[in-house]
């Protein structure tokens, strides 16, 4: 019983370090320059990150994608992609910051407006490349209210306040992934409004779709809600231009409509992931390598 009194005790005095340092990271970012900001985050990660466990398996991942890269290669490219991911990182907390100045270009305004004027639900699926933070600024510009999930932080304090951050990007709801989350955005889609999804991640119980040429177990959840609701399915992307510049881009995926929904559903969903592999082969070093995408 002391022991896990002690427990307690520690983690709240864990909890309200991680958070007074979140607090002090984000009045840091916003004292400095934009881009420099963005530009030291991400080479701090870059000069860290490379010592970690999760650069082993990012060079795994590269290598079998790349084969006919060398290793001098591989390790640039992954060195690359950690410092994209230490600027989105530190691009997540200055987002306003980011929006107000004007740095996102919308190539996708007029796919969003026609979708928009169509009435019918919308499924927007993306994935972790440039910064998918800013996936959703064309849908919120244009007066769609989307949707969105998020994966709650073991930190509640941390949790709601990164949810308050994101909160006016997502004003249809940001709901935390749970057993009720299926049936929350199915209703949404089905009154004609509008979902944003990361799609990218491993699924354990997914379609195992291919993936750089290797079975990757994908979500078939945002093919199932268009199918099931005959909204439409949009694939979205962010480039990183050159430093804290981007472009915003997107494309509709054709959901089949035959006499069997299991098998449409599995052929909208390779059909986002070829999609998907077609962009990141673009911009290589955009992606988020490091993660477990084929178990």
């Amino acid at each position: 019983m002391i022991k896990t009194e002690s427990g307690r005790r520690w983690r709240k005095v864990r909890y309200a370090a991680e958070y007074f340092l979140l607090r002090s990271l984000i009045g840091v970012l916003h004292v400095l320059p934009l881009d420099f900001g963005s530009w030291l985050m991400g080479t701090l990660w870059r000069l860290i990150a490379p010592r970690l466990r999760r650069h082993e398996r990012a060079i795994r991942h590269l290598g079998a994608a790349y084969p006919a890269k060398t290793a001098a290669e591989i390790e640039a490219m992954a060195r690359a992609m950690w410092m994209q991911l230490g600027r989105t990182f530190a691009e997540s907390l200055m987002a306003d910051r980011i929006i107000r100045a004007g740095r996102i270009e919308d190539g996708s305004g007029a796919l969003v407006a026609a979708l928009k004027s169509s009435g019918k639900g919308i499924v927007f699926v993306s994935l972790h490349t440039g910064n998918w933070e800013l996936v959703v600024f064309p849908t919120v510009a244009s007066g769609i209210k989307v949707a969105g999930v998020y994966q709650r932080m073991k930190n509640p304090r941390v949790d709601n306040y990164i949810a308050l951050v994101r909160r006016d990007r997502y004003p249809r709801g940001l709901f935390v992934k749970g057993a009720d989350i299926g049936r929350k955005l199915m209703r949404i889609v089905r009154e004609g409004g509008a979902i944003a999804l990361l799609a990218d991640l491993r699924d354990r119980g997914g379609l195992p779709v291919t993936f750089f040429d290797r079975p990757a177990p994908s979500t078939t959840f945002p093919a199932l809600l268009a199918r099931s609701n005959g909204a439409a399915l949009v694939a979205a992307r962010v480039i990183r231009k050159q430093g804290v510049n981007f472009r915003i881009e997107a494309q509709r995926i054709d959901v089949p409509h035959t006499d069997d929904r299991d098998a449409d559903v599995a052929e909208a969903t390779r059909r986002i992931h070829r999609l998907f592999e077609k962009w990141v082969r673009e911009y290589p070093e955009q992606w988020m390598w490091a993660h477990r995408r084929w178990g």
